[in-house]
């Protein structure tokens, strides 16, 4: 699971100590016709065959891009090969490219209206951005949806646009875009500025300055942390190097349009803004591992299984991350789950909907791999993504959490798809009995999990998501993390409730209802 961090295109803040003593065997109440006797092909055994071969030192913490992550997804590759299930690429080729590079923080000068402003303070830049302009348009709040667009009969083509955090509201408090008294995505600290820098590029615009007053505090400090550090931020390559983004301060903002928080309507602005910074970023290979079972009557619909391959490597003195739970766990279920749907499928048996198996890279930095595969390409429509379950350690369990040991945290279930919820609590009472602890889909959590893997990319989207969580626990993020603590018993279990689930969505008569659609 990613740590808590502040990325630069916007995605802002992105698993056990010892174990109680848990000798006792789960007992799971199963029925004896159905899809069980293909859920009963997910062993304890083989889960742990996966993990101690996944998680072992050979693979070296599995860092995105580097030799280890390369072998990492060569064993997937490698297993999916073995059991026959085809690549989910047409060239039959088992990986999606996710072109990243290492951002190095820039350095040089930009200056407004004649005065040099001082980079990391008055004005913040995490790409190169080079090039002199006499006109701003403003664009308000620079929110382009289907409800609200603050760039109807605004041409921005080739310009430089200025945009501030916020939303607008009617005249009865509620909100332009929702139309409720809730706010959107667009306010989400999460996805203000990279959904707002998307819109200014769709629209033509050559760059677009930021104001986000309340929250320029957060981009500053990692704006610093990221100068310190020799390796820089990775994020996916972006299709426009040549497109500039800019944050600027309150004080920064105000001298560039003075009214500029009070007035929200669109109008260009004469002034002379130069910039000329400078970066030298590394460009790094990863890839995406992504398997296909064909569905048999409604194949153009597509069920996303989803767990990352990548973990956080080697520490500074030689220590190996072997990421046993994080997210080794969910990577070794997702294989067995696999092989649960290929035995279905060889029997007869196989899904309405077609089930794709994604094993996504650099989710440590960022959720990057599944970022590239929702926003960059996309190797099924997301319009026929039906559903996105997504898993991200389920071998451990939380010390600080009372209560049984049989029990998984649901994150997302009910966030865009009551019927989903529905669907998930029904499939669990037939199948697992198992314990489904809601605390942190709590809206006001604190850790912010909901927005921490690879199902937010799919959410975001509107495509409805489970994220199947452990908790975290002392060995998160460290070398202690390894194959000898996990609780086998319960990541089959776990596994076995994920199969169930996704066996429902992918072989019922209507695909998922969106109900929560949000903007």
């Amino acid at each position: 699971m990613k740590k808590l961090a502040l990325l630069s295109l916007g995605l802002v803040l992105a698993c056990n100590s010892s174990q109680k003593a848990v000798p006792e065997k789960i007992e799971v109440r199963q029925p004896t016709a159905g899809p069980v006797s293909f859920a009963a092909t997910i062993t304890e055994a083989e889960l742990e065959e996966h993990l101690y071969e996944y998680a072992s030192d050979k693979y070296e913490g599995r860092e995105t891009g580097e030799p280890g992550q390369k072998m990492a997804s060569e064993y997937l590759k490698k297993e999916y090969i073995s059991l026959g299930i085809k690549a989910a690429k047409g060239n039959g080729d088992y990986f999606q490219n996710v072109p990243l590079e290492a951002q190095i923080m820039p350095t040089g000068t930009v200056s407004i209206n004649g005065t040099e402003q001082i980079l990391g303070e008055d004005v913040l830049a995490f790409s190169a951005a080079e090039g002199s302009f006499n006109t701003v348009i403003y664009a308000g709040y620079g929110i382009d949806d289907e409800k609200y667009s603050d760039y109807k009969d605004l041409d921005v083509n080739g310009k430089l646009v200025l945009v501030k955090f916020g939303e607008p509201k009617n005249e009865d408090g509620t909100y332009k875009v929702t139309g409720t008294n809730k706010n959107s995505s667009w306010s989400n600290i999460s996805d203000a500025f990279g959904k707002r820098s998307r819109a200014v590029m769709n629209n033509g615009g050559k760059g677009m300055l930021y104001v986000d007053a309340a929250h320029f505090g957060r981009y500053k400090s990692y704006f610093n942390r990221m100068k310190k550090s020799n390796s820089g931020n990775l994020s996916v390559k972006a299709n426009s190097e040549n497109f500039i983004n800019i944050m600027l301060n309150e004080e920064t903002a105000s001298t560039l349009f003075p009214d500029i928080f009070e007035n929200s309507e669109s109008q260009s602005i004469n002034t002379d803004l130069k910039f000329n910074l400078t970066t030298d970023n590394n460009s790094i290979s990863s890839e995406n591992v992504v398997a296909l079972i064909k569905g048999s009557t409604n194949p153009h619909e597509y069920v996303v299984i989803s767990a990352h391959l990548d973990h956080i490597g080697i520490t500074d003195k030689g220590e190996i991350n072997n990421g046993a739970d994080d997210d080794g766990s969910g990577t070794v279920a997702l294989l067995e789950i696999a092989e649960a749907f290929k035995n279905a499928a060889d029997a007869g048996h196989g899904p309405k909907r077609s089930i794709v198996f994604l094993h996504v890279t650099g989710e440590e930095k960022g959720l990057l791999g599944s970022q590239y595969y929702t926003d960059y390409e996309p190797i099924f429509p997301l319009t026929e993504t039906v559903a996105n379950l997504n898993i991200d350690m389920i071998g451990r369990i939380d010390p600080e959490r009372e209560g049984g040991r049989n029990y998984i945290y649901l994150i997302g279930s009910d966030k865009l798809s009551s019927d989903l919820h529905e669907l998930s609590e029904n499939v669990n009472k037939k199948y697992a009995n198992m314990e489904f602890d809601y605390k942190y889909n709590d809206e006001n959590d604190p850790n912010r999990f909901y927005y921490r893997s690879d199902h937010y990319n799919f959410a975001k989207n509107n495509i409805p998501i489970i994220f199947y969580f452990n908790g975290t626990h002392a060995d998160y993020h460290r070398p202690s993390d390894t194959p000898d603590k996990i609780n086998y018993d319960l990541l089959e279990n776990r596994a076995r409730l994920i199969f169930h689930t996704a066996w429902e969505i992918a072989n019922r008569d209507q695909r998922v209802i969106v109900d929560k659609a949000t903007k």
